[in-house]
């Protein structure tokens, strides 16, 4: 039965992005155009379902944190970390969404400081409104999204040695004479989800390279010349996944996390420093204090469900698009480490270090509004691609940033692209921990072509679309999961409690 799913999952899932890949290089506006309409469906229909389903992978997250099964292991008692745990962050934080926070870091809150739902743009109060909506969309909702998607998988494959596919809590937990056509279903959903999401998002930094190139070097800004960087792209995390998980993407990681960090430190201490902190220490009270708030809101006494649509819903599903791909990567490289210790490392870390860039980028772009010279907004409006780099002419070497920035957002697309191959190519083999390089190659050409799809359109909305399009069936698939895991971890809890009690010791902590 295991090589017939393999094959029926692997021959479902290449024809199916193949096919789409096909259409979208002959036809990108009609491809396009029915994501969109997909999209366009979701969020005008389905709003208030997508974000009571994210809130509600946050409310898991603090209770799996904070509650009695944080001392369970995601493997056998005895394991422990594969990785150290710089490395670790750094992995899942490159996995995760690098190169996003590089293409909106600016953008985003100068968007929501002239244009927040609901109020007057342009003020003290709408530029803190924009530092919490930035963050809800960057921030715990974000990473709630991944940690569970990966606890999931991590659970079911290091505690019960299952293997490593999206399916394998459904095939565990629930039994009928259906249960392996939902199973497959699943495992092709799950593909199609990380492939449209890695498409989307190869395709918005393609541009911001492009962008860059043209601020440094004066490239023509041409859909030929994002095809040429497609290509090198494409050359160079396909190099990468040939050099297996603890090579490649490890050490692009760590390259990653210390240019990031180095550019932050660098904008930070040369920029307005105390405006930085006061930024972030007021958002910490803000994002907060207004979190309950903010994670049920969907605006509709003020007719701004399109603006939501827009801005939160395509955030929480492009979330949800890439949990397949980052909760099975972040699973893989997780082995070893308590449920406690994963949520805090996974949930809670990444979003303060979120919540300090955006202060960083953000703040330092409403300081030259109000403070300074001003005219960013007006480049940042004008090409969102080019707002990083219309950013860095406001401090010294200027070129210097924009050459590193450049750098780094290749890094992290290779990285992406590269963990996104090793994780599809673990899911249509049978949840191999470590699939052939073959296998792995001819999904790098398949999402290379996906990618060149989007760009055709030359449309960042079309990008948007793209990415978020495998999340929408995906998600039921994600409840089915859950449902199994919290079945499947009370049942196990309730054994270790039982032996512990007939040890004599009942009262210790489970898993501890």
């Amino acid at each position: 039965m295991k090589s017939f799913t393999i094959s029926t999952v692997f021959v479902l899932s290449i024809l199916l992005c193949g096919g789409i890949g096909l259409w979208g290089v002959v036809d990108p506006a009609s491809m396009t155009g029915a994501a969109q309409a997909l999209t366009g469906f979701a969020f005008t229909s389905l709003d208030w379902f997508f974000l009571l389903l994210c809130t509600g992978f946050l409310a898991l997250s603090i209770v799996l944190a904070v509650g009695p099964y944080g001392g369970i292991k995601l493997g056998h008692d005895d394991e422990e970390p594969e990785f150290s745990t710089a490395s670790w962050i750094a992995m899942l934080f490159a996995g995760g969404m690098g190169a996003g926070l590089l293409f909106w870091g600016v953008a985003e809150p100068m968007h929501h400081y002239y244009s927040p739902p609901g109020m007057t743009g342009g003020t003290p109060e709408a530029a803190r409104t924009a530092m919490v909506i930035t963050n809800l969309h960057w921030g715990l909702h974000a990473w709630a999204i991944y940690a569970v998607c990966a606890l999931v998988i991590a659970y079911f494959v290091f505690r019960k040695d299952a293997p490593s596919l999206i399916s394998t809590p459904i095939r565990m937990t629930f039994s009928g004479r259906g249960i392996n056509i939902w199973a497959n279903t699943a495992d092709v959903l799950a593909v199609l989800a990380v492939i449209f999401g890695l498409a989307g998002s190869l395709s918005m930094g393609t541009l911001q390279v492009r962008a860059g190139l043209g601020e440094v070097f004066g490239v023509e800004q041409t859909t030929a010349v994002s095809l040429y960087i497609v290509l090198v792209l494409a050359v160079t995390f396909m190099l990468s996944a040939s050099t297996g998980l603890d090579k490649g993407i490890k050490i692009l990681s760590n390259i990653n996390m210390f240019l990031a960090v180095t550019m932050l430190l660098y904008i930070i201490f040369l920029g307005p420093t105390r405006f930085i902190l006061e930024t972030f220490t007021t958002t910490i009270g803000d994002y907060f204090s207004n979190l309950i708030a903010i994670s049920f809101r969907l605006f509709p006494y003020q007719g701004l469900t399109e603006w939501t649509a827009r801005w939160t819903l395509t955030y929480l599903i492009w979330w949800l698009a890439f949990g397949p791909f980052v909760g099975i990567f972040i699973a893989r490289i997780s082995r070893g480490r308590t449920i406690r210790e994963f949520m805090i490392g996974v949930v809670l870390v990444p979003t303060l270090f979120s919540m300090l860039w955006f202060a960083a980028l953000g703040g330092t772009g409403f300081y030259i509004e109000m403070f300074g010279p001003g005219g960013l907004s007006e480049l940042v409006f004008e090409d969102v691609t080019k707002a990083l780099f219309s950013f860095f002419n406001y401090f010294p070497l200027s070129q210097v940033l924009s050459v590193a920035a450049v750098l780094l957002i290749f890094i992290f697309l290779v990285t992406s692209a590269d963990s996104g191959t090793f994780v599809v190519s673990m899911m249509t083999t049978n949840g191999s921990l470590n699939p052939p390089v073959p296998h792995r190659l001819v999904w790098a050409v398949i999402i290379t072509a996906l990618t060149v799809a989007t760009l055709l359109t030359e449309s960042i909305a079309a990008a948007k679309a793209m990415a978020v399009t495998g999340a929408i069936p995906f998600s039921l698939i994600l409840i089915a999961q859950i449902i199994a895991f919290l079945r499947t971890l009370r049942e196990d809890v309730a054994q270790i409690r039982a032996r512990e009690a007939e040890a004599g010791h009942a009262s210790a902590p489970v898993g501890e």
